[in-house]
């Protein structure tokens, strides 16, 4: 069964040849009709179908529109043109800590957190300690977001979204948070989530961590489909292309 079907989606975006400093400039530009923009395809014709279980390794350059596809998976934003059904819900690794409250503190910020994403408080108690221990903030639960490091806050990012239960799991480069030693858990973490039969798409420079974590492969440049199917077909693929 597939769980993502994209059938010739394409997204077009609009980016303004002049500067305009206020909301009332813009306005009466658009009104006039005067409001002069460029238009440019980010994503030109795409058709993949990920089955359930099922793992996509996203390969490309920065600009080859990897992160727009994520957004439209995520249903962060509406494709131009073709047909996207996404079957289940996400959970999008993606720019973590992004919602904390940085005047918070770790524990509350758990808490707010779960709770977002839809938990019960007695839900919450039983996973707290697990995120605590994985996100290695023992010490630190009573100091404010905004003391932590970038590390320690992406660290108990990764932490939480990653114990929330989902059918499909987005993975953007998030491997390389924290140390090497917590890359390694964070690994581990997302090899035992891919293996209770969630679908991941994975998004990373690494050709073997995608080769180990996914089954197919999707290599875009410039918004295009260059080459899609099995992951270790794609990934040498693009790796050539990398060193010539």
């Amino acid at each position: 069964m597939n769980i993502i079907e994209i059938t010739n989606m394409s997204m077009q975006y609009r980016l303004q040849k002049e500067r305009i400093t206020s909301l009332k400039e813009y306005m009466i530009k658009l009104v006039q009709g005067k409001l002069q923009t460029n238009k440019f395809w980010v994503l030109k014709n795409i058709n993949v179908n990920i089955l359930k279980n099922e793992s996509l390794a996203l390969f490309g350059h920065n600009g080859a529109g990897k992160s727009t596809l994520l957004k439209i998976i995520a249903g962060v934003a509406n494709p131009t043109k073709g047909k996207i059904v996404v079957k289940g819900s996400i959970v999008p690794l993606i720019n973590l800590g992004v919602g904390f409250d940085m005047d918070l503190t770790a524990h509350e910020n758990i808490y707010i957190s779960c709770a977002v994403l839809g938990f019960s408080k007695k839900e919450i108690q039983k996973k707290y300690d697990r995120i605590v221990e994985f996100a290695e903030v023992k010490n630190f639960l009573d100091v404010p977001l905004k003391n932590f490091s970038s590390g320690m806050t992406s660290k108990l990012g990764f932490a939480v979204a990653s114990d929330s239960p989902a059918d499909i799991f987005i993975v953007d480069e998030v491997l390389s948070v924290g140390d090497v030693k917590f890359q390694a858990k964070c690994r581990d973490r997302i090899q035992d989530i891919r293996k209770s039969g969630t679908t991941f798409i994975f998004v990373t420079h690494d050709a073997n961590s995608a080769v180990n974590m996914c089954q197919k492969g999707l290599w875009l440049e410039h918004g295009c489909m260059i080459k899609y199917g099995d992951v270790d077909e794609v990934s040498r693929a693009y790796a050539e292309s990398m060193n010539n």
